[in-house]
């Protein structure tokens, strides 16, 4: 069953996919691999993409780094530093490998060179000293940048959830935007504190690499470089094909995780139907289509990291067998070939992580793109003016339907008024309308023709805090946090003090109960609130009301799934909440209604009959055939 907010069971359960998204974006990501050390050789594979790449997603995500350029860019200048240094490993090997073959070719003394060497080896050793103290705040400077960067962006996503209309939420299937936001926000985490730093680093080494085996020997090093275009022709083809099919598997995986969700959330029904070996088949077919999707692409995959290590152990395999014909000849030294192999190892290495590093890339943008696109959104309605209400409201010509069912009229030229402080019951069958009135009202949809007014004015001139503020909604099953008792009283008015939220307990005779927990009001109602009863949820809920001081409340079936002991305290701490208030009761029950000043009968979208308990027994119209048929 989707839960009621506001006084309505949300179509399609929309505030539950919004409550599972927010709940999980502090959660999202996978633990960061930090790069620290010098690597000799790192040769990787293409890990798996996202979906469309695109450079502006990528300039988006990369924006909030440029917001910690306080810490970012002394980490960046950092990290280009310790990645000239580690250039300094094979710049001072060349001289331990390359001079005592010299030496011994030249006849030098021995005591020579090993004093040469460890000359050599010393240099060598505070390079990397300097190199590992640098990179020791390098590392956290990263860190720190990115996941206070990330932070902004969870924050961002987050604001943008919660001003999303709820039209948005009804047409997301339970569990699958939690699920992709999730991810993409860990792609984004990997991205920012993983892959930006080996990006920066690799270039540095790659670039300078090349630049120091061309001083060295410029005829090897256009001997090897000829293999780079046919390398990068090989990323261009077969990274198309590897984006292609992980984005598959991503969709694929998602689909998995959406059917987790969605049977652990109703695993009560699950058990009821004993339906677990459904749950498991339904599980098992996701799991089935990401797997097929992922040995297709691991084929593609596979064979462009078999082409791309033949290709660079190939071209390295020639160009030294070339490079000892030419040392043999005499045209290079055995210094200047011992330092090209040995930078040519640490250009191969940066070479062979840049598959690895533009797959992530691909990754984040397409994930980026797709946190772009809650961005695109249309917000709410923001603006309008700042007023106090009095608490009268009307509905003038009023006619509606849900935008995902366009050709169902839900509502059908609806006209009625409520004065300030007068008690109206909405009645009527199931699907007659009532609680897409309260919608309205509440403006979580917009009128298709017509106004809803208040105190006379159009809904649409008032800002929606205006007049959410002045309006508190008592459902008939009450969404509570997980918190406490007493942060869920006071999510009426969060700047209530502990002796308010007392008062508003005691008036929704929730007292009591709540003195004879063990830990009185700091008590952890738990997910939902599930350690409550029905009608101590509902106290709570009347107490949160009773807290906001509103103008206008509005009840939703309050106690048609309550015993007759929770019903008869409901009832009591109902009335005294809608003392001197304008209030809107949606009723199923006979006794819930008959005391309202007013009645409004609902059939099929249009208000068929309107007066008192009284008048409308008389009328032996609609309202009396509800009565007699006990369908209020």
């Amino acid at each position: 069953m989707c839960p009621d907010f506001g006084g309505v069971r949300l179509e399609g359960c929309g505030f539950a996919v919004f409550w599972r998204v927010i709940s999980r974006l502090g959660s999202a990501g996978a633990d960061a691999r930090i790069d620290a050390g010098v690597n000799l050789v790192t040769f990787s594979c293409m890990s798996d993409t996202g979906a469309r790449d695109s450079a502006s997603p990528l300039r988006w995500v990369l924006s909030y780094l440029l917001k910690e350029k306080a810490v970012f860019l002394p980490s960046l200048v950092a990290l280009a530093f310790t990645a000239v240094l580690s250039l300094g490993f094979p710049y001072f090997l060349k001289d331990l490998v390359g001079n005592p073959l010299d030496a011994l070719r030249e006849g030098v003394d021995a005591e020579e060179v090993m004093s040469g060497s460890n000359a050599v080896a010393l240099k060598l050793l505070a390079v990397l000293a300097l190199q590992a103290f640098v990179g020791f705040f390098r590392v956290q400077g990263f860190i720190r940048s990115g996941e206070s960067a990330l932070n902004r962006l969870r924050t961002d996503v987050f604001s943008q959830l919660t001003r999303l209309p709820m039209a948005y939420f009804h047409e997301q299937r339970s569990g699958a935007l939690s699920n992709r936001v999730s991810a993409d926000l860990g792609v984004l985490r990997e991205t920012l504190i993983t892959t930006v730093p080996q990006a920066v680093r690799q270039s540095v080494i790659l670039i300078g690499g090349t630049v120091a085996i061309f001083l060295f020997t410029w005829k090897l090093s256009l001997i090897m470089l000829a293999s780079v275009p046919v390398v990068v022709l090989a990323i261009a083809f077969f990274g198309r094909k590897v984006r292609g099919y992980s984005k598959a598997a991503q969709d694929s995986l998602e689909e998995a995780g959406t059917v987790m969700e969605e049977t652990v959330q109703g695993i009560a029904d699950v058990k009821a139907f004993t339906n677990e070996g459904l749950e498991a088949r339904r599980y098992g077919r996701a799991l089935d289509g990401f797997f097929d999707v992922v040995k297709r692409g691991a084929m593609n995959r596979g064979a462009f990291l078999s082409f791309v290590i033949f290709a660079l152990f190939g071209t390295i395999t020639f160009v030294i067998w070339h490079g000892a014909r030419m040392l043999a000849s005499g045209e290079v030294t055995s210094t200047n070939f011992a330092a090209f192999v040995l930078f040519s190892v640490f250009v191969g290495a940066s070479l062979g992580a840049f598959p690895e590093i533009v797959s992530q890339m691909q990754q984040a943008a397409g994930a980026a793109e797709r946190l772009r696109e809650l961005f695109d959104e249309k917000r709410e309605r923001e603006g309008g003016d700042e007023v106090g209400l009095a608490g009268r409201l009307a509905f003038e010509g009023l006619s509606f339907a849900y935008p995902s069912r366009p050709d169902v009229t839900v509502l059908e030229d609806v006209s009625f008024e409520v004065n300030t402080g007068e008690r109206v019951a909405l009645v009527g069958a199931s699907g007659a309308g009532k609680s897409t009135a309260f919608s309205l009202i509440l403006g979580f949809n917009e009128a298709r023709t017509g106004r809803v007014l208040f105190d006379g004015r159009a809904a649409d001139e008032l800002s929606l805090k205006s007049i959410r503020s002045e309006i508190a909604i008592v459902p008939q099953e009450v969404l509570l946090f997980g918190g406490s008792i007493r942060e869920n009283i006071a999510y009426g008015r969060a700047e209530a003090s502990d002796a308010e939220v007392e008062v508003a307990a005691k008036l929704a005779n929730a007292h009591d109960f709540i003195c004879e927990l063990p830990d009185g009001y700091d008590t952890l109602v738990g997910p939902r609130g599930t350690k409550l009863s029905g009608g101590q949820r509902q106290r709570v809920a009347i107490a949160r009301a009773v807290l906001a001081d509103p103008k206008i409340l509005l009840l939703d079936e309050a106690t048609s799934a309550l015993d007759s002991e929770s019903e008869r305290l409901v009832n009591e701490a109902l009335e005294r909440l809608m003392e001197g208030r304008t209030s809107l009761v949606i009723a199923h029950r006979l006794s819930t209604v008959r005391h309202a000043d007013r009645i409004l009968v609902f059939n099929h979208g249009r208000i068929v009959e309107s007066g008192s308990h009284d008048e409308l027994i008389a009328k032996q119209g609609t309202y009396r055939f509800l009565v007699d048929t006990q369908l209020l």
